[in-house]
């Protein structure tokens, strides 16, 4: 329930703010990002605890993070600055969430596309240059608790391309905010932020295997 009336608020907040400024539409739906978190924590009992914040840089970096629910993707709007999410184009499409998503100004990426790598580097270089977050979510979907899906290398290939620095995340959301599931579980999520991977004198590859390393060691269960 609580899902459900958190998209069609998301939806319909994005869709009267959408014709004002970028800025203005990304600080009311932090806004909103932070009141859902609260709700959580009040209604289903889920807090958090996270480990490393310091660890994020003052300067726009690329985020990658494990996913397992939706909590991640409202804690991350919370404590970074401006950012952008990789999403599969397809989500744009789906009602409510779909239209926040679209206020939030996306590299949205259609995965049956040969170009589509092209697109998330050239676009997401872009958005780097423009002060903005990048955030990609390397297993492309939701993954079961305690798990890993298989990491792809664009995150990796961004970094390299850009010459800009991955945050790396790991978390077990999943066991409180469960995928595909309506009811929530009260609990304690724990976040770990790793310290930045340059990506100066690494090749793509290595960038790769040393961000899925860490994420894969610090995964909490």
């Amino acid at each position: 329930m609580l899902q459900a009336i958190a998209t069609i608020l998301f939806g319909v907040i994005a869709m009267l703010i959408l014709p004002l400024p970028y800025k203005f539409r990304y600080k009311v739906i932090t806004l909103w990002s932070k009141f859902v978190i609260l709700l959580a924590k009040y209604i289903c009992g889920i807090e958090y605890q996270v480990r490393g914040l310091e660890n994020l840089l003052q300067t726009p970096a690329i985020l990658l993070c494990n996913h397992q629910s939706a909590w991640e993707t409202l804690f991350l709007q919370t404590i970074l600055p401006y950012q952008c999410w990789v999403v599969k184009k397809e989500l744009l499409s789906v009602p409510f969430f779909g239209w926040g998503l679209w206020a939030l100004e996306p590299i949205a990426i259609d995965r049956k596309k040969s170009s589509s790598l092209r697109q998330l580097v050239e676009q997401g270089k872009a958005k780097l240059k423009a002060g903005r977050w990048v955030v990609l979510f390397p297993e492309g979907s939701r993954v079961a608790p305690g798990k890993l899906g298989k990491f792809s290398k664009s995150g990796a290939l961004l970094a390299k391309e850009s010459q800009m620095p991955i945050i790396p995340m790991a978390h077990n959301a999943g066991n409180c905010w469960p995928r595909n599931a309506f009811i929530k579980k009260a609990g304690i999520i724990r976040v770990n932020i790793g310290p930045a991977i340059y990506p100066n004198t690494l090749t793509t590859d290595e960038i790769h295997q040393r961000t899925e390393s860490w994420i894969k060691e610090k995964l909490p269960l």
